[in-house]
């Protein structure tokens, strides 16, 4: 029998080269954090004590004056906005979010509503926050975010993402400058970001993470930043919290992931994917209708991933039938579509184990040599691609 436990359960051993991908799992686990869940999953804490042992750890990494653990950074986004809304009113915790105080918008720019599976602007009004959009999807000015705020206005989030648009908007020092000249903090969704202090350090209140895409650790949420806010994100595990709570292992999970941050080659780490890219690269180059380029991280992540950019009536095959053959293939290699209508995906380098770059080099070959081998190109209209994007999620469970 096979050693994998997703073969033994009857799952599909896919290859995740799409990235930090919830849906995929996220990432691979640390062995620190695996060894801590182990631990404490056989005895009882008191979980409030344990979370503020974790509080002293976040609050060394990310330089914010406290911390927790919770669910996932979309429940981070839920807890901070109702902690901005009701500070430490248990009252006014426990209606949210059918009765909330008056003051209770929250501005966020058109161009950072997006989904990261689910909407961002959904994570707001699960709080009860009002969402008060500002600018235009590629046009934010001082003007449209000083002439929101109000004195309803709770706060306003900003979110880091490769999802939102990436130009015309306000950067992140000019909109924390707008928002507290008028007293209203700022949280910041960063949840697939390396960098645990830049966006504190640049004035924002709170900062949300996750704790199971780059760290490594279970699947989770960091909330950290300025203590009074934090508390009362915090305080919402008495309302709306308590069905984004975590368990001991989650919080402890969490706490060994980041302690082995701290000691992390990342250097190492990051020449090993460079010679996953390289490899995939060599494979690439000199063939029919495919052009192979290294590029940066768009939100300055120091990482780099390949795009793979597929010319149809030279490669016979599209970019979206190439990525759907590799999922589809023996073993499936995931790759990251997220703009596969423009005629490239992506390759993630960094949720490999050993050995499996050369079977994505080696998957990468099979599909196109047979699509070279085609007498026509295989060329799927790309509707029907978004008319079964959700087939699997709606006949769930068979």
């Amino acid at each position: 029998m096979s050693d994998d436990i997703r073969t033994q359960i009857g799952l599909r051993p896919v290859i995740n080269v799409s990235g930090t991908m919830t849906s995929l799992g996220a990432s691979i686990v640390v062995p620190e954090a695996v060894a801590a869940m182990s631990a404490i999953l056989p005895q009882f804490v008191e979980i409030n004590d344990l979370q503020r042992k974790a509080s002293a750890i976040i609050s060394r990494l990310t330089g914010g004056e406290a911390g927790f653990v919770t669910a996932s950074c979309s429940s981070g986004i839920s807890l901070a906005v109702a902690g901005a809304i009701t500070g430490n009113n248990l009252l006014a915790i426990e209606k949210l979010p059918d009765t909330v105080p008056d003051k209770n918008e929250v501005l966020v720019q058109m161009g950072h509503v997006v989904s990261y599976g689910a909407p961002v602007d959904q994570a707001i009004r699960l709080a009860g926050g009002k969402v008060v959009l500002i600018g235009q999807a590629t046009s934010t000015h001082r003007y449209h975010m000083e002439h929101a705020i109000t004195e309803k206005t709770a706060a306003a989030v900003y979110v880091v993402s490769h999802h939102v648009v990436d130009y015309g908007l306000l950067n992140l020092v000019e909109f924390v400058e707008i928002a507290h000249a008028k007293g209203v903090p700022v949280i910041v969704d960063a949840a697939s970001e390396y960098d645990l202090k830049l966006f504190l350090s640049q004035g924002a209140d709170i900062v949300l993470y996750s704790g199971h895409k780059f760290l490594g650790g279970p699947t989770s949420g960091i909330v950290a930043g300025k203590k009074d806010l934090v508390r009362s994100a915090f305080l919402q595990n008495m309302g709306i919290g308590r069905g984004m709570k975590v368990g001991k292992e989650s919080v402890f999970g969490v706490m060994a992931a980041l302690e082995a941050w701290e000691k992390r080659d990342h250097a190492g780490i990051r020449e090993r994917e460079t010679g996953y890219l390289d490899l995939w690269k060599r494979t690439l180059d000199g063939r029919p209708g495919v052009t192979a380029l290294i590029e940066p991280d768009p939100t300055n992540n120091p990482l780099d991933r390949m795009r793979v950019i597929i010319s149809a009536p030279e490669a016979h095959i599209t970019a979206w039938d190439l990525a759907t053959a590799l999922g589809r293939g023996n073993p499936p290699i995931i790759v990251r579509d997220h703009e596969v209508e423009h005629h490239y995906f992506y390759l993630d380098p960094c949720n490999l184990h050993p050995g499996q770059e050369a079977i994505v080099a080696a998957r990468l070959t099979e599909e196109l040599d047979k699509a070279r081998a085609s007498n026509e190109i295989i060329a799927t209209p790309i509707e029907e691609r978004s008319r079964h994007r959700f087939d699997g999620a709606l006949r769930w469970p068979d």
